[in-house]
């Protein structure tokens, strides 16, 4: 009795594990046809009269972007503050607070600035955009698209994708600018160095390389944001309920999406 007990509670994990990794497979099957039938309506929309909207394109800007701006720049500044910090009292030990420069410029190009603004477009923009299509999805307006001859990628995300491409490298520039003088600030307090000479400092340790590792970055993680966000939207079902279980996945995937792919970039460019 015992064993067909441990048997039937070993069959139900295994079918729960294999559920899983086929809803895995097919959310990144769907999000590959997303991101692919974007590409195809920004390249080849213009030729087929079917074109992404600029003024949808630019108010996605704007609310991806331009209104992310306060918090983004908030949370960068006490970001590198909170490195310089750190930084000082360690290598204090050794003799070395000076050389906490050097890991501010280099940790926060290739690395804090934009993982930081990752996390803000994920939790504040990425969100919104599940919240907004799970909301046409359940209303059937959607349908109504199709039914009016308006391909919903073509209406719905690939304006969000364009705006992505474009702010998220922006952004990344504000955080890393933002960071880097809030490490300043506290190293001028601490190490008592002339803010010029900070800066002289941070000038010499940057490689274009360590910007453009930043800012390679910063695309990859539009795209997983934009994708992540819309296949949630259109899969939302149940009411508020089910909107409020989408949006609140999105967020999660998108993070450790965002988490994920970084590991990913920075093993393959370190080794």
């Amino acid at each position: 009795m015992a064993a067909e007990l441990t048997g039937s509670r070993l069959q139900r994990l295994v079918e729960q594990v294999g559920r899983r990794f086929v809803s895995g497979v097919e959310d990144f099957g769907y999000s590959a046809a997303l991101l692919a039938e974007s590409l195809y309506w920004i390249v080849f929309g213009p030729w087929q009269k079917q074109h992404v909207r600029l003024h949808a394109v630019f108010a996605e800007m704007m609310n991806i972007g331009v209104l992310a701006i306060p918090v983004l720049a908030i949370l960068a500044f006490a970001n590198g503050a909170m490195m310089a910090m750190q930084g000082i009292y360690t290598l204090r030990d050794f003799g070395a607070e000076s050389q906490v420069v050097v890991g501010i410029a280099t940790s926060v190009t290739r690395e804090f600035g934009v993982l930081i603004t990752g996390i803000v477009v994920a939790g504040r923009s990425g969100s919104a955009i599940a919240a907004r299509i799970g909301t046409m999805q359940m209303a059937q307006e959607i349908d109504a698209l199709r039914v009016m001859g308006v391909p919903p990628v073509r209406y719905l995300v690939a304006p969000v994708l364009l705006a992505m491409l474009v702010m998220m490298p922006v952004l990344t520039i504000l955080s890393d600018s933002m960071a880097i003088v809030g490490g300043g600030v506290l190293s001028v307090m601490e190490l008592h160095i002339d803010i010029g000479t900070y800066f002289e400092r941070i000038l010499a340790a940057l490689e274009p390389a360590d910007i453009w590792q930043g800012l390679t970055k910063s695309l990859v993680f539009g795209v997983l944001i934009t994708l992540v966000a819309t296949s949630n939207g259109f899969s939302a079902s149940g009411g508020a309920e089910g909107l409020g279980r989408a949006t609140t996945r999105s967020v999660v995937l998108c993070i450790s999406a965002i988490v994920v792919a970084d590991m990913i970039f920075t093993f393959f460019l370190i080794i």
